[in-house]
């Protein structure tokens, strides 16, 4: 049955005894989408990963009016059984049920209105003057892949940068926008004449120049650590005519970092209207601490704020993906903030360290997997913090894998290899609170690289004629 504009997609969802509650609570989140109805056939087995087509065929019975079948992911084997018993579309579903929002919508969020922002990144090229030109592009290229929309030339105080035209002028050849970060008006206005479209940053040490710029500037003020001075900028940039944004500097923790967020937050008292920048690199590159969150807090500090540009550098290593993470922040907490939706379950990408979810077999479904194998590879599981590892005749569990390694009598050194490998991800997935399925790449968030597993290695293998090594051989759950 074809489904109308007049309903919803039906569908029907194929499961085991087992992964029933947990598809419940997966279906209950996607029941305000609107697009689909949810019918749940749970088969008389524990464990969905051990159902065949063939088998499924002889046990589901189909209720009327449904659109699409969707099988559990892990269901492997020829699907014509069940096709020669229904017309209705069958699909194998994700073998993560974390993964059926994306399977079903396309989307990484079922919020409506999840994607749109209003703060403006600026990714910060430091010491550009002592890099080469194309090792500017290739970071400013990078940066706007990751989402950046100002490329920030961050100059050396010994200036001027005399070749700070040029790349400006190749950066907006590739269609970057730029600004430039100096206090050298020599500098600026070399950055200005060539296309930069803003200045980082006047106060009354330099700020007469500004006049004759026709760009935007940002107001910093006179002191470190207050707001001296700042009033007298914005008043004689306002007489100048001068298009301007405030940014009272974000202090690093232990030397003024509470006290600098209620700077941007009198300085928004006193400027209601005024467009305002904070620069994060202070917190992120000063504290060590993976950056992801930290950026998240102040996007979240900056959205409620009304700050509607950002500053970010990516230079220590724990930071060096701040762009990306403030890209995925800034679309996250404008929803929170417009719609007052709490920033949670609107967009994972965040996670990386652990699992939004983590999805562990029980005890039970362990066993009774493995009373169902009656071949001799090796399943590999992370459940409960310890390792398991089984065929059809042994069962080696341990939280040292090294220990499990020496009860499996692997001989084969393609076969150790690939054990060895999955072993480390199982162990990884044990230690941090991750879900592990063989043969799967470990979820990082943003950061995670598909992994080609090895059904699809043995797979391709066969179609180039080939034989599939022994470390290809293991078999999937």
């Amino acid at each position: 049955m074809t489904p109308s504009n007049d309903h919803p997609t039906r569908l029907l969802l194929v499961t085991g005894r087992l992964a029933e509650p947990a598809l419940e609570a997966t279906i209950a989140e996607l029941r305000g989408d609107g697009r689909f109805e949810f019918q749940v056939a749970v088969l008389p087995i524990s464990v969905a990963a051990l159902m065949t087509p063939r088998w499924i065929a002889s046990k589901l019975q189909i209720p009327a009016d449904i659109d699409r079948i969707i099988l559990p992911g892990h269901c492997r084997g020829d699907l014509s059984p069940l096709t020669e018993k229904t017309a209705i579309p069958i699909e194998i579903g994700p073998e993560d049920l974390r993964d059926l929002p994306r399977f079903l919508g396309g989307s990484l969020s079922r919020v409506t209105g999840y994607g749109a922002f209003d703060i403006e990144i600026l990714a910060e090229i430091n010491h550009a003057p002592r890099r080469s030109l194309a090792s500017i592009l290739e970071e400013a290229r990078r940066h706007a892949t990751d989402g950046a929309d100002l490329i920030d030339l961050g100059c050396d105080p010994d200036g001027p940068w005399l070749g700070v035209g040029d790349a400006v002028r190749a950066l907006r050849d590739e269609g970057l926008r730029v600004s430039i970060d100096s206090f050298d008006h020599r500098e600026v206005e070399l950055a200005v004449r060539a296309g930069a479209e803003l200045v980082l940053s006047v106060n009354a040490s330099n700020r007469e120049p500004s006049v004759d710029w026709g760009v935007e500037v940002v107001a910093i003020p006179d002191e470190p650590g207050t707001l001296v001075g700042l009033d007298r900028t914005v008043e004689f940039l306002e007489r100048g005519g001068v298009a301007h944004r405030l940014d009272p500097i974000l202090e690093p923790i232990g030397f003024g970092f509470a006290r600098s967020l209620d700077r941007y937050q009198e300085t928004r008292r006193r400027y209601p209207n005024a467009s305002m920048m904070m620069g994060v690199g202070n917190l992120t590159e000063l504290t060590e601490v993976d950056s992801a969150g930290v950026n998240f807090v102040l996007v979240g500090f900056c959205q409620e704020l009304a700050i509607r540009s950002v500053l970010t550098t990516s230079v220590i290593n724990w930071a060096r993906s701040s762009v990306r993470e403030i890209d995925l922040a800034r679309r996250s907490t404008h929803l929170a903030v417009t719609t007052r939706t709490l920033p949670k379950h609107i967009d994972s990408r965040l996670v990386m360290l652990r699992d939004s979810k983590v999805s562990e077999f029980s005890p039970e479904a362990l066993a009774e997997i493995q009373s169902r194998i009656k071949d001799p590879n090796w399943r590999i599981y992370a459940e409960g913090g310890r390792l398991h590892a089984f065929n059809a005749t042994t069962w080696v569990s341990d939280v040292d894998p090294f220990v499990m390694f020496e009860g499996m009598s692997i001989d084969d050194p393609g076969h150790a290899f690939y054990l060895g490998y999955e072993m480390a991800k199982a162990k990884t997935a044990a230690t941090l609170g991750k879900t592990y399925r063989q043969d799967r790449a470990l979820e990082w968030g943003f950061l995670t690289e598909p992994e080609i597993s090895r059904h699809d290695r043995n797979r391709d293998a066969s179609r180039r004629g080939s034989t599939p090594t022994a470390d290809q051989e293991g078999s999937s759950q």
